[in-house]
């Protein structure tokens, strides 16, 4: 995934930034227990906040070590199933992200691509086995989105609406029908969001490279940088992509992760798209590694 979504931390209490911490260590448990190290190498906050939307909403504590903290040991979340499932969500889609590296890039530009491909191969197998639906899922939408890429589709809302389809099919797993809609609501716009974040993040790496971006052929702007005008724009369409988002997540009680939840959504998001459309938003993250603050991929 991207590493965009994430909670404000500094607004949260001492409680909920260490259940939001044991939910991060969980599903790192999660994934090197299913899949060895290449599992763990794809932590990121997208994959943590996966794991939280799908869990029971209650925390299992306990107490490991691993070799980011082999003396102390980190409390994390134990016992739900939920943190297994997004481990194998998590291997399918980082290895279909690596794949659509590999063929968007050169033979040489691709390299990291492929060697990190070849680190994942063995773990991608074993998630596809467990979960051959949503596997084939992502695929299907994966197709769609690369034929909208060769034609050069200049409709923002059709790349970012087959992205956010794919992302809903990670709530097909969840028994309750009435959170299986909450949060297939809540999937699709953040699959909206982070698409459309993740362009306007890679703007002028992809104008670099001349790898397909909608902004330029929706907006009709040369150079590498959205005009005021397109910017305005492409916030509004995030904003109301988080308060769709928000609606869906005021139906649910999600345990003791609702309010790291509802930090991510009604605070990290805003926090991360002002920063991206700011040009900030890798600034601030070199700031946090000087300073010594928590801050996870």
């Amino acid at each position: 995934m991207f590493g965009y979504v994430r909670p404000a931390s500094d607004r949260l209490t001492a409680e909920q930034q260490r259940y939001f911490e044991g939910a991060y260590c969980g599903l790192c448990h999660a994934l090197g227990s299913r899949f060895g190290m290449a599992g763990r190498m794809i932590l990121n906050y997208d994959l943590a906040f996966l794991a939280m939307l799908l869990s029971d909403g209650h925390f299992g504590g306990c107490t490991k070590r691993c070799m980011a903290h082999p003396v102390k040991g980190r409390m994390c979340a134990c016992g739900d199933g939920a943190f297994d499932l997004a481990a194998d969500m998590s291997v399918i889609l980082t290895w279909w992200q690596l794949q659509d590296g590999i063929a968007d890039h050169g033979f040489w530009r691709g390299l990291q691509y492929r060697a990190a491909s070849l680190l994942l191969r063995r773990a991608y197998r074993k998630a596809r086995a467990m979960r051959p639906a949503f596997d084939e899922s992502t695929q299907q939408h994966l197709r769609e989105l690369a034929r909208l890429e060769q034609e050069n589709c200049p409709s923002i809302d059709a790349a970012a609406d087959t992205f956010a389809q794919l992302l809903t099919a990670a709530a097909d797993e969840t028994v309750d029908s009435v959170k299986c809609r909450v949060l297939k609501e809540l999937f699709y716009h953040l699959g909206r969001w982070i698409y459309l974040v993740d362009a306007a993040d890679d703007l002028k790496k992809d104008i670099k490279s001349g790898s397909y971006n909608p902004l330029p052929l929706r907006y009709r702007f040369s150079g590498d940088a959205l005009p005021d005008a397109a910017r305005r724009e492409l916030a509004q369409t995030l904003d109301s992509s988080i308060r769709a988002m928000a609606a869906a997540f005021e139906l649910w009680d999600f345990g003791v992760y609702g309010p790291v939840i509802e930090s991510t959504v009604y605070q990290g998001l805003y926090a991360v798209g002002t920063g991206v459309l700011d040009g900030t938003f890798h600034r601030q993250k070199q700031v946090r590694r000087k300073k010594g603050g928590h801050l996870y991929a």
